[in-house]
């Protein structure tokens, strides 16, 4: 008998709390894992937003001690996580907190790492290197995006090399993700554009990935429809807490959908951009999707037009090349209702450096489950386009 192993499938998630205010449980999630003195991972933005204090005040409820480390760039960087590592271990931490974007979540994860490992985080680079359990591990997400909360990557940059790289594995899964859409209050409106689109994404690559399933993609596609049809209006009206629930939600689904179909060549091709020039990982994924979009429809076109279809497109009559079209320019047209107008050529990019992001593209991981399979050459062109 023969075993397809294409056929097993596999989900992995945290415990999931989600709802307003429920970053205040935080001391409760700790306590269960017998905290003695918690490291909080954070950065400047969110402490000023003042979301730190409320996980302050609530492990001082609970008589928690806990030290802060809040030194965290935008693209989390190698230094900044082993000296997260080095304040864990002076303090005798035994439980990390992290609240905020991707980039302190991220950098929450591989101190995770390091202080189980004794090592540095460069060595952990690609899928499945993890040898020791983390210490336990609560997330707190301050945007609707990244999704760092629920995934098996964590994403950190090396900027003496000018590259991003991936850890993916499921050791790196929070223990806990406390889900609260009232932190996303302090989002400005290019960061809410950033993380959303982001998100959005996240949806359209797991559902075309090649490690997509009917595990994922229920996940993808209401987080295409809650996005595709919330976004705009959310960004518009900051303070509707109903908005910022269903934009949360999708965003949470995305993960979901993406953390276990893995992603596609926007995420290899942005990760390479965004460790080149140490931009916001959401406007690369900004200025790409389009264009990988338009690359791909032909090797997924059953799947391309049923997102198509999620976004209210209507399909009738149509053939693919129509629906292609139709397709890319309601992304593009979203992408100008949140405010994104930018090429690559906008942010610096030169035609000479598209040889140097191809081939970091071309190494990571995200490219590998891409639904048309890509030579170093279609990347440089996909990257041409979007200059």
């Amino acid at each position: 008998m023969s075993h397809n192993l294409s056929q097993l499938r596999k989900f992995v998630s945290p415990e999931i709390i989600f709802g307003a205010g429920c970053r205040h449980n935080v001391g409760n999630y700790a306590k269960t894992f017998g905290a003695r003195k918690v490291l909080v991972v954070s950065d400047p933005g969110v402490v000023a937003a003042g979301w730190v204090t409320d996980v302050e005040v609530s492990l001082q409820a609970l008589g928690i001690d806990y030290c802060l480390y809040t030194a965290v760039s935008p693209n989390p960087r190698v230094e900044e996580v082993m000296l997260g590592a080095e304040v864990y271990r002076e303090h005798h931490c035994d439980v990390i907190v992290a609240v905020g974007g991707g980039s302190p979540m991220d950098c929450g994860k591989a101190i995770g790492i390091v202080v189980a490992h004794g090592r540095s985080i460069l060595e952990f680079e690609g899928v499945d290197t993890i040898r020791v359990p983390s210490p336990p591990l609560i997330l707190i997400p301050t945007t609707a995006g990244t999704s760092a909360d629920v995934s098996q990557f964590v994403i950190i940059s090396n900027q003496q090399e000018r590259m991003k790289f991936s850890i993916v594995s499921k050791a790196v899964v929070p223990d806990v993700s406390l889900i609260d859409p009232e932190t996303t209050a302090s989002m400005d409106p290019f960061l809410a554009a950033c993380t959303g689109i982001d998100a959005l994404v996240h949806a359209i690559e797991a559902f075309v990935s090649t490690g997509h399933g009917p595990l994922t993609d229920p996940h993808a596609l209401e987080a295409m429809r809650l996005i595709n049809g919330n976004l705009v209006q959310m960004i518009a009206n900051p303070q509707d807490i109903a908005l910022r629930e269903k934009i949360m939600l999708g965003s949470m689904q995305a993960g979901l959908a993406f953390s276990n179909a893995i992603l596609g060549a926007v995420h290899a091709m942005s990760h390479s951009l965004g460790g080149f020039l140490d931009l916001p990982h959401g406007l690369c994924n900004a200025v790409l999707v389009e264009h990988v979009v338009a690359f791909n429809y032909n090797s997924a076109p059953d799947r391309f037009k049923v997102i198509a279809e999620t976004f209210g497109i209507d399909c009738r009559g149509l053939n693919q090349r129509q629906i292609s079209a139709r397709l890319v320019d309601h992304l593009i047209a979203l992408k100008h209702a949140i405010g994104f107008h930018e090429t690559l050529g906008l942010h610096g990019v030169r035609v000479a450096d598209i040889p140097f992001l191809s081939q970091h593209a071309m190494h990571d991981p995200c490219i590998l489950t891409n639904p048309r399979e890509s030579s170093q050459r279609d990347v440089e062109v996909v990257y041409g386009e979007a200059l």
